[in-house]
């Protein structure tokens, strides 16, 4: 039953990076998108960036194993490019089996640090 979850694409229609964060290195504020891969095979797994006054960026190239989960900070990710802080950006996973995908930031810029998590979309 296990393998039936999830889906190959997936959306997260909002992304934001602070520029800025307060408190230790392990509070720096973040992207995440966890990426849980519940199948017997290895997901590969294709990010692309789209921001409201340029072109889209990637594809970034990430591989989950079989039967385990990543959290991949978009902080992280720097090829093709760098994502900018402080820039609106959203972005579009693809893999060739059935993944779920969970988007959460960390906004450290003041002591009183903000945690936002939600589902992505999802195609199917």
């Amino acid at each position: 039953m296990a393998g039936e979850l999830g889906s190959t694409t997936w959306a997260i229609a909002e992304g934001y990076i602070p520029g800025t964060s307060s408190g230790p290195e392990e509070m720096l504020s973040h992207e995440t998108a966890c990426i849980l891969n519940p199948s017997d095979r290895t997901a590969h797994v294709e990010i692309t960036v789209y921001y409201a006054d340029r072109d889209p960026a990637g594809p970034y190239r990430v591989e989950v194993p079989a039967k385990r989960t990543m959290h991949l900070r978009f902080n992280d990710l720097t090829d093709p490019e760098p994502i900018p802080r402080d820039t609106d950006y959203a972005s579009v996973l693809e893999a060739d089996v059935p993944v779920v995908v969970q988007h959460t930031r960390l906004d450290s810029r003041q002591a009183e640090n903000g945690l936002l998590s939600t589902i992505a979309y999802s195609s199917a």
